[in-house]
């Protein structure tokens, strides 16, 4: 149990994907505007990761591994990946259509997001076990959520601020995220 509790403290706050690894870098800066839509975006980020990673486990470890064929892992990934962004996208866009239309194009880059990716390769590139890979992928969809929601909240507050002409927008993003690393830097050291 130990273990499981230092792999999800480390894949939340000291390898966060975003701040330490800079994954997912489009959606972040793309969604974190608006704080509600980059708490959904967040949620959604770690269900399709926690899914797709399970299933990448399975389908790496009774299909391909007895097959052979190994080398088709991130192709088969690509596609468990965006089939799971496809139905998320029918089943937000039936029952939640204001947050659908909040997402906008971010939702379909997840499907082609290099987090939700990297996730199911590293799992696999590390022979995790299947409750490794369960943990390292909640734990990083939930370092991914933390990360924006962060940056959504300081830039809410930054609309009220006195930012200075050339540094608003993405200017001030950048330094924001720049800053946020350097704070998730601290817990390197933690694990």
């Amino acid at each position: 149990m130990k273990e499981y509790l230092i792999l999800f403290i480390s894949t939340v706050l000291v390898n966060n994907f975003v701040l330490t690894r800079f994954l997912g870098l489009c959606i972040f800066f793309g969604v974190s505007k608006n704080l509600s839509a980059s708490v959904g975006m967040g949620m959604a980020v770690t269900s399709v990761m926690t899914l797709s990673s399970i299933l990448a486990w399975v389908v790496l470890n009774f299909v391909l591994i007895p097959l052979n064929l190994v080398f088709l892992k991130t192709v088969v990934f690509v596609l468990l990946i965006a089939s799971f962004v496809q139905l998320l996208e029918l089943t937000i866009k039936k029952f939640a259509p204001t947050l659908y239309g909040m997402w906008g194009i971010y939702l379909l880059l997840i499907a082609t997001n290099c987090v939700v990716l990297g996730v199911p390769l590293i799992n696999a590139d590390n022979n995790y076990t299947f409750m490794m890979s369960v943990v390292e992928a909640l734990g990083s969809g939930i370092g991914f959520a933390l990360a924006i929601t962060l940056m959504a909240s300081l830039r809410e507050k930054l609309a009220y601020a006195n930012v200075p002409k050339p540094l608003q927008g993405m200017g001030i993003a950048f330094i924001l995220a720049g800053m946020l690393a350097l704070s998730f830097l601290g817990f390197s050291g933690m694990i």
